[in-house]
């Protein structure tokens, strides 16, 4: 039995793309831990590996190409990358959920909200059609749907974008799992319905004691819900800490970069930045990745170091590790 304290963590884990052009390292060394109830936020630009990492978790890999190399993932005091794809079935939607980008891809055009909900029920709970649809009634209930008894007949393109996120959500916990991952589970939506989604993801957290993986790029939904951050640059994490201590003093140039590029509110005239400040570049290719530090070719306090030699995640204080070369010592460095 593999050992942990905490109810999934994962250790050194590497899941890589094997394609004609060469390997490209998705997720590259990420290791970080989810207690029971916590809710964690996993942030950083598209390409940097957030959904390749909650992929891994659930083992939805797609074989080929992409592949687990190495590392673990622990939980319950079982290796999630050694079960078979049977055990796995039997932990993937019960134990450990997921909530999907986009709801119109993700649940079935054919089939009605309540059948793909209720479906939960008859596969790790045994129960039979009809008392299955009644579940799937009480948990769009739960998940506030309006006429729910009207909607579980219902197909999703007969539903709205909010409506679809909220019936996701209803088979993501249907089960009652004590991980749910929550991949961009907002981006579709408009800043009233991402509000209303947000509170009902909080008040079914408090209902169910479910411990929630919080993958975005906004780091405002993250500053509203998280209580610890992970930030995530090509495939590597940069930078981990609780949320306040982050916000108010972010070490990674990343980090700094991503807040200033948050809005924020001011009288224009009042000394105060209205312009948005850009972090230049974009994220390289996972083919042709940057010696040295993945970040370099965009960093504005990039050093001589940076661009040679990649720089150890390392401990800079109490539950605060950081990716970079600013706060470590290292022979030669210039």
């Amino acid at each position: 039995m593999a050992e942990s304290d905490h109810l999934l963590d994962l250790q050194h884990l590497k899941t890589y793309f094997y394609t004609f052009e060469g390997v490209a390292r998705a997720v590259d060394d990420v290791s970080f831990f989810l207690d029971p109830g916590e809710v964690l936020g996993i942030v950083g630009e598209s390409g940097c590996g957030k959904s390749v990492t909650a992929q891994s978790i659930m083992r939805l890999i797609p074989q080929p190409p992409g592949k687990i190399v190495e590392g673990r993932i622990l939980f319950d005091g079982r290796d999630l990358v050694r079960l078979s794809m049977g055990e796995m079935r039997g932990i993937r939607g019960n134990r450990i959920a997921m909530i999907f980008q986009e709801p119109m891809t993700s649940l079935n055009p054919v089939y009605t909200i309540g059948n793909q909900i209720s479906e939960m029920f008859r596969l790790h709970m045994g129960l039979g059609r009809r008392e299955g649809l009644n579940r799937a009634v009480e948990m769009l209930k739960k998940v506030q749907i309006p006429a729910p008894e009207k909607r579980v007949g219902e197909y999703p393109h007969q539903l709205s974008g909010g409506m679809r996120q909220r019936a996701m959500i209803a088979m993501a916990l249907a089960c009652d799992p004590e991980i749910l991952i929550a991949d961009e589970p907002t981006t579709a939506l408009d800043v009233t319905v991402q509000a209303q989604i947000l509170d009902l993801m909080l008040k079914l957290k408090e209902d169910f004691d479910t411990a929630i993986m919080m993958i975005t790029h906004d780091l405002g939904v993250i500053a509203e819900i998280a209580r610890r951050v992970v930030v995530m640059y090509a495939g590597r994490i940069v930078e981990e800490a609780e949320t306040v201590p982050l916000f108010e003093d972010p070490k990674h140039p990343y980090t700094q970069g991503l807040l200033r590029s948050i809005p924020k509110l001011g009288r224009r005239g009042a000394g105060e930045r209205t312009r948005l400040v850009e972090i230049k570049g974009i994220v390289p290719g996972l083919l042709d990745l940057p010696e040295g530090c993945r970040f370099s070719p965009r960093c504005p306090q990039v050093m001589g170091i940076c661009r040679k030699k990649d720089p150890p995640l390392g401990r800079i204080g109490p539950g605060r590790t950081v990716r970079c070369w600013l706060y470590f010592d290292e022979p030669g460095k210039d």
